[in-house]
């Protein structure tokens, strides 16, 4: 058995967490534009696009993300395509996001009354402006609690990406487990780093939406 000691264990930790925050961070950036596209798409009228974005989301809202993981990555493999553990992740959790992002804020556009509609097409205000200066900044508002919800579930759910191969925090912590035979310190300090990374996004996202509830 190696020695190891508690600050090694930190150490390393603390070298895989850029990994973990670049995924996280790519994964809601890259859902972010893929859902509001679908978004729009889901909006627009004619609906010819509402029932195929809502098949993408029950797709990607209906299967494990795990499933998603396996078939993306060894999937592509058998047909013939290489892939990184860091390419598979990125589509995987981008595909993810997007699913969730999407149906998140078709609600809150939804919870938005009608008459706000009606009021902006009555400004001859085309399809485009009404989503921009009417419906879109009152749905922002009410986008918050569930948009910051998602992603403390996309950083914990990163950890998932360890059974490809991708080294990120949970990875990290397996190798330093297996070599050093004390999973409860090493699992405990990767507990904790999860924790120290969603704490203060959920604090963040209650600040915002006080701050919003407040110049509303």
């Amino acid at each position: 058995m190696i020695s190891f000691t508690t600050w090694d264990v930190v150490r390393n930790l603390l070298l895989s967490l850029p990994w973990t925050l670049a995924l996280s961070f790519i994964a809601f950036l890259g859902g972010g534009l893929v859902g509001l596209l679908l978004l729009v798409l889901r909006l627009a009228r004619p609906r010819i696009f509402e029932r195929p974005v809502a098949a993408y989301v029950q797709v990607f809202q209906g299967t494990p993300l795990l499933m998603q993981l396996f078939l993306v990555y060894f999937g592509l493999a058998l047909a013939g395509v290489e892939t990184s553990p860091m390419a598979a992740a990125v589509l995987c959790f981008t595909f993810y996001a997007s699913a969730y992002l999407t149906e998140n804020w078709r609600g809150c556009v939804e919870s938005i009354p009608k008459g706000q509609w009606e009021a902006s097409a009555c400004l001859a205000l085309t399809f485009t402006q009404q989503l921009r200066y009417v419906i879109f900044p009152q749905a922002l508002r009410l986008s918050v609690p569930p948009t910051v919800g998602l992603v403390v579930q996309i950083i914990k759910n990163t950890s998932l990406a360890s059974v490809v191969g991708f080294v990120e925090l949970t990875r990290t912590g397996q190798m330093i487990a297996n070599v050093t035979f004390q999973p409860f310190v090493v699992y405990g300090l990767v507990a904790l780093f999860y924790f120290a990374l969603c704490f203060p996004c959920s604090m963040l996202g209650s600040w915002l939406e006080k701050r919003m509830r407040l110049q509303h």
